[in-house]
Parts: structure tokens; C-alpha cells; sequence
């Protein structure tokens, strides 16, 4: 775990202009020997070039580390987090320039909270945050354990600091709350998802408050505290199926059956119970006494309130737009509805394209809903698409009118509603799990194997995505050759790509599908 430690530090930035760091606080620290009474200036996000450090303010004063961290998880790896507590403020690094882009653009579009309270966050005049790791120790941890467990690693044991918030779990039980579950979530779902952080050894499922919930039991406590600091807030699939984690004060489940409500994984031989309930009495009675769902050992798990937000706030009908995106500065000699309808349709189900007759740099697309809407314009605002670089904002319009029958529009109108290609028709698809920011890196399915022909190999996809426009940096097959990841050298090149290839005809009843992937090769 050397390279995540390498990458991440907390604590006070150095040679910082728009700081005011602490004068009166243990941590009081001057900036290259300035005054650290120093006013902090107001950067304006439309004035500042992007960056991947966002300036983060109007934070309430009793904020914790985590809850920070948690703005920017959706959005891509935190490698850095600066805290300014005196001032309400703080700094967050993300792993990337694209990944802050899509960060700020998001929250241009849906105004971020922590705690129920409005906070503002802009583009930082720094590029990178300089800090020093001896100050903060317990934010660095927790930035680290965080950093870890989405690396798909486990934090590194060698750190002290780390080690002593790791060892403040007090239960290898967690208890889990499903918000805005718009899809269903299984028992076997929830036993995928923790397992990344240790063994699961049982679960319990019931629905108390109206609401969908867990008991779910790790063989130690340090993996429930993992996966708490990785899990609380994110969602199950996108914009929905949050999920709020805290610590349970029950330190063993006693699991009856084995059926779809309740799991002994150490027990396979205890009988199903058809129709019996899956929590017994005697722990009923403790889980009711367990009511605190931030309890005094939670400053942690408030990271829901922020990481959650999007999805809470999209999907539960707060975006108030129709559905339509204007998109502007195209390349008009290059763009067509259908490369629109491909990229477009990695974010939502795009109905219609229209490009604008007197102004072919323009377009009007309609998406589903507002709330796929507000996805696509995340994603894809200031991305660049043909050699340019596209604005998507929301459009007045409440739908994209088709021409008049018989009117020639020269093909500049087109009806994708019964389009086959929709990614997102079938509700609990897989494909709500797998929204990501553009990347250089894709994710290849369909890929097709033996049946009438030859194996496709990794030098016919190299070939073909080469064809495409670009450079091929690195290739890797899994799932048996069923999938690839494919690397093109810059993100331009894997958008010019996906609009492309995606579809393409293979072969022995194959269509290629691909799409953006958090993954490097």
C-alpha cells in the first residue's frame, strides 16, 4: 500500500495566496513566511480555470473530515483534503482534472449540503494541494482507509494513526438503511458488495419504518469499519439505492433460517423457514433499543448526508427541468444526431436529437427525464467532443418537436424513441451500476467468442479501435474474453471512440457494447 500512501496527505497547504491559515490555533502555521492572518480570497468559480482542487465553502462548523471526503467520492478517487475549520472552508483534491470537472458541474446543477445546510464549491486558482501529512493525523487516516478500500486494497498496517481509527469499531455488526430504493436490493447483493472488505459470515433483512434494512455480520470488527468508511452514502445503483451504514451495538447475529430474508453463511445446513420471521425476539428487542442511527461513535458515518445528496435530490424530483439539453459549440462539420444519440445515451435514453437548422454548432437533445437530464450535463459538460469543447446546459424547451410531415430538414431531426439501443429501459439493469465519467479507458462487452468464426483477438479489437481514430495504449481481456478494457491515449480519442464503435457489428449476431470505465489498465 506504499503508493497510496505516497499519494495522499492532509494537513495544511504551503504556499498557499488564498489562504488564511489558523493564527491562534495549535495548528497555527505561516505560508512561506507570510502573515497567516492573511484574508482568504473568494475565488469565482466561472473566473477560475478548471483544476483538479475544489475550494469547498459555507461548511457548517461542525463538520467532520469524512463528510468532505464524501462530496468527492462519486466523482472519482480523493487524493488530498485540506480543512480550514476556523473558516467554514475547506480544500478537496480529486485524482483528476476530469473528475473535478464533472464534480463541479454536477453540483452547478444541484446544490450540494452537508447536514442540511447549502455549501459552495468552485474551481481552486491552486492545481494541486502542497500540504503537510504531520498536522490532522486522524483526517489522513481516514482519507487513506478510504483511498484504500476503493483501490480494492486494505489500508496499509503500518500506520499508527490508521490503525487506531480502524481499531474504534466497536462491532463486526453493521446495521444498513436502503434510501430511495427505486430497485430491488437482494440479500445476495448486499452479501457482493460488503464482501470486498472481509468475510461476511451472516445477514438479516427486514423492513422496519417503511423502510428496507440489514443486519449484516463481518467476521471482524476492523472490516466493518472498512467497509463503512468506503460504503456509507454511496449508492447501490445510480442516483438510487443509498445506502446509510452505521454500527450496530449487537455484536452477534443469531441467524434461525437460510432463505431470501436471512443468511448464515457458516450454517448452510439450518432450514429455509419458509414464512417464518427471520429476526427472533430476543433480538427484536435489542435492535429496538439500537435506535440511533448517528450515534455518539458516528463521526463518520454523516458522510451519507453529502455523498448521497445527488441521488436524493435528482432522482426524488428536484431537478425541475423537462428532460431537453441545449448542447452548443459542436463541431458542425462532424456531428450527426445518432454520434449525439450515442454519447448521450451513456448517461440516460436519449428520444430525440435535433441539430438546429440555422445554427448547426447547436443541438437540442431529449433525454427521458429531467433527472437523466441533469446526469448527461454532469458528465459531459466541457468535454471534448471532434476537436471542440462542448457546453450542455439545461434547454427551455419542454420537448425536441419533430418536423412537419413531408418537410425535408436534410436529417437534421431524428426519432430515437423505439430505438433498440436504449441502455437504461430495463429498471435494476446492470447498466445503472456502471455510469462513469468520460475516461481514456473503455469497457468492451459482447465480445464474441468461437460460434461461426474465429476468436476475436486482442489485435482485431486494437486494430479496429486504432481505426477509430487514436492510439491504443494498453489492452486487457477478462471475463474469458467475453470483455475487454481498451485504452486510447487521451479522452477525446475514447468519446470519439464509444460514439463510433459502440454497436458494432461483430459478427455471428455480436453488436459491441461499450462504455466509459472507472478502471486503468
Amino acid at each position: 500500500m506504499e503508493s497510496i500512501v505516497s499519494d495522499v496527505a492532509v494537513g495544511m497547504k504551503r504556499g498557499s495566496d488564498d489562504l488564511s491559515l489558523y493564527s491562534t490555533s495549535p495548528n497555527s502555521v505561516t505560508a512561506n513566511g507570510n502573515d497567516s492572518s492573511k484574508k482568504l480570497r473568494v475565488e469565482d468559480r466561472m473566473e477560475s480555470p478548471p483544476s483538479r482542487v475544489l475550494h469547498i465553502r459555507k461548511l457548517p462548523s461542525e463538520v467532520s473530515e469524512t463528510e468532505v471526503i464524501a462530496l468527492g467520492l462519486p466523482f472519482g478517487k480523493v487524493t488530498n483534503i485540506l480543512m480550514l475549520k476556523g473558516k467554514n472552508q475547506a480544500f478537496l483534491e480529486l485524482g483528476t482534472e476530469e473528475a473535478a470537472v464533472t464534480m463541479v458541474n454536477y453540483y452547478t446543477a444541484v446544490m450540494p449540503q452537508v447536514r442540511n445546510v447549502p455549501v459552495f464549491i468552485q474551481f481552486s486558482n491552486h492545481k494541486e494541494l502542497k500540504t503537510d501529512s504531520t498536522l490532522n493525523q486522524r483526517a489522513q487516516a481516514v482519507l487513506q482507509a478510504v483511498s484504500a478500500v476503493q483501490d480494492g486494497g486494505s489500508p496499509n498496517s503500518d500506520n499508527s494513526t490508521l490503525d487506531s481509527v480502524l481499531a474504534h469499531a466497536p462491532s463486526p455488526v453493521l446495521r444498513i438503511i436502503i434510501d430511495n430504493m427505486f430497485y430491488p436490493v437482494t440479500l445476495d447483493v448486499l452479501q457482493q458488495i460488503f464482501s470486498k472488505f472481509g468475510t461476511v459470515m451472516k445477514i438479516i433483512t427486514f423492513t422496519k419504518n417503511n423502510q428496507f434494512q440489514a443486519l449484516l455480520q463481518f467476521s471482524e470488527p476492523v472490516n466493518a469499519q472498512q467497509a463503512r468508511l468506503s460504503l456509507d452514502g454511496q449508492n447501490i445503483y445510480n442516483s438510487c439505492c443509498t445506502l446509510r451504514i452505521d454500527f450496530s451495538k449487537l455484536v452477534n447475529l443469531n441467524v434461525k433460517y437460510n432463505n431470501d430474508k436471512s443468511r448464515d453463511y457458516t450454517r448452510p445446513e439450518l432450514p429455509a423457514g419458509d414464512g417464518q420471521p427471520a429476526l427472533d425476539p430476543a433480538m427484536a428487542a435489542a435492535y429496538n433499543k439500537d435506535s440511533s442511527l448517528l450515534g455518539a461513535i458516528n463521526p463518520m458515518s454523516a458522510a451519507a448526508a453529502a455523498a448521497a445528496a445527488a441521488g436524493r435530490m435528482v432522482l426524488s424530483g428536484h431537478s425541475g427541468c423537462s428532460g431537453v439539453l441545449l448542447v452548443s459549440n459542436l463541431n458542425e462539420e462532424m456531428v450527426t444526431p445518432q454520434s449525439l444519440f450515442t454519447l448521450f445515451g451513456v448517461y440516460g435514453d436519449a428520444q430525440r436529437v435535433k441539430i438546429l437548422y440555422n445554427k448547426k454548432d447547436s443541438a437540442l437533445i431529449q433525454m427521458s427525464d429531467g433527472n437523466q437530464a441533469q446526469l448527461a450535463m454532469s458528465h459531459l459538460n466541457g468535454q471534448k467532443m471532434y476537436g471542440k469543447i462542448i457546453r450542455v446546459t439545461l434547454s427551455k424547451h419542454q420537448a425536441v418537436q419533430l418536423p412537419r410531415e413531408g418537410l425535408d430538414d436534410q436529417g437534421l431531426t431524428k426519432d430515437f424513441t423505439n430505438s433498440p439501443l436504449h441502455r437504461f429501459k430495463k429498471p435494476g439493469s446492470k447498466n445503472f451500476q456502471n455510469i462513469f465519467p468520460p475516461s481514456a479507458t473503455l469497457h468492451l462487452s459482447n465480445v464474441p467468442l468461437g460460434l461461426d468464426r474465429e476468436d476475436v483477438t486482442e489485435e482485431d479489437l486494437r486494430l479496429l479501435f486504432s481505426n477509430a481514430g487514436g492510439i491504443v495504449k494498453a489492452f486487457k481481456f477478462f471475463q474469458g474474453h467475453k470483455m475487454a478494457l481498451l485504452q486510447m491515449s487521451t479522452v477525446e480519442e475514447a468519446i470519439q471512440a464509444l460514439m463510433d464503435l459502440h454497436n458494432y457489428d461483430m459478427g455471428s449476431n455480436h453488436n459491441l457494447k461499450v462504455s466509459f470505465s472507472k478502471s486503468t489498465i
